[in-house]
């Protein structure tokens, strides 16, 4: 019966198109929000290729990444956080060209992005009655799903710059405050009954700008609050980080594999 139960629950995590969600789960996704920013700022500033021409070649990878990942049978570790990548690289586009080049600025920006996000949540509830993520087998789910993902990914942008720009923190203090809504998720999430998937939606959310602060906080100026590293050198420090944490991942999803399969 035990080894009945281990089979069913290891075969459910395989058709889920989703990541487990748990502890390393939030850390590749700080890695990858962090290394997003690092990327979507070295693409558009550091090559000089501004934010429209940036946005069209993130979006262009996005959409690759993301038909080869929606396409798959069953979860691909590896072409997942490509994707989370790809969502957080395009959506420091987005929230980048919504300030500087259409002029919203941030505030303006993170309301339209919030807007987006609501109506593909409520689209996804209207749906399905529910928004988990656990499991995703549907392809119509699935792709709601990276809608909601790009959205929410490119207003975690938005407002980590807003805290720095708008409201005068320094990277360090906007990483902090951002910690802090973070530490709040969890408490609810360990002390509380208040729902599990509102929960991870506000995580998801509110990683986002912490990795963006995070990104800047390594790559901006000293005379900034930042450490001055170089955008492609914190990417790569980024990419190392999060392979190693997905081989870590990958390496205990293994282990659980009952003996007898």
């Amino acid at each position: 019966m035990t080894h009945s139960m281990e089979t069913v629950e290891q075969t459910g995590r395989t058709l889920n198109k989703v990541a487990e969600v748990t502890l390393l789960f939030w850390i590749m996704k700080i890695i990858a929000t962090t290394l997003g920013e690092t990327a979507g700022d070295f693409i558009s500033m550091t090559l000089g290729l501004g934010y429209t021409t940036g946005l069209a070649i993130t979006s262009a990878l996005l959409v690759a990444i993301l038909a080869v990942q929606i396409r798959a049978p069953r979860f691909h570790i590896v072409v997942f956080w490509l994707a989370i990548v790809a969502t957080t690289t395009a959506g420091t586009e987005v929230s980048d060209l919504m300030d500087r080049t259409l002029g919203l600025g941030y505030v303006g920006g993170s309301l339209v992005l919030v807007a987006g996000l609501a109506l593909t949540l409520a689209v996804w509830y209207y749906r399905d009655g529910n928004l988990s993520v656990d499991p995703i087998v549907r392809r119509d789910a699935e792709v709601l799903f990276w809608i909601a993902v790009v959205f929410s990914n490119s207003l975690g942008t938005a407002f980590g710059d807003a805290l720095v720009d708008v409201v005068g923190l320094s990277f360090v203090q906007g990483a902090l405050a951002t910690a802090g809504v973070i530490g709040v998720v969890l408490m609810l999430h360990y002390a509380t009954r208040f729902n599990r998937i509102a929960l991870f939606w506000l995580a998801f959310i509110f990683t986002r700008p912490f990795g963006a602060t995070f990104g800047d906080f390594l790559t901006k100026p000293l005379s900034l609050g930042g450490l001055h590293l170089g955008r492609m050198e914190a990417s790569l420090v980024a990419v190392a980080l999060l392979g190693v944490v997905m081989s870590v991942s990958s390496r205990r999803e293994r282990d659980r594999v009952p003996a007898a399969a």
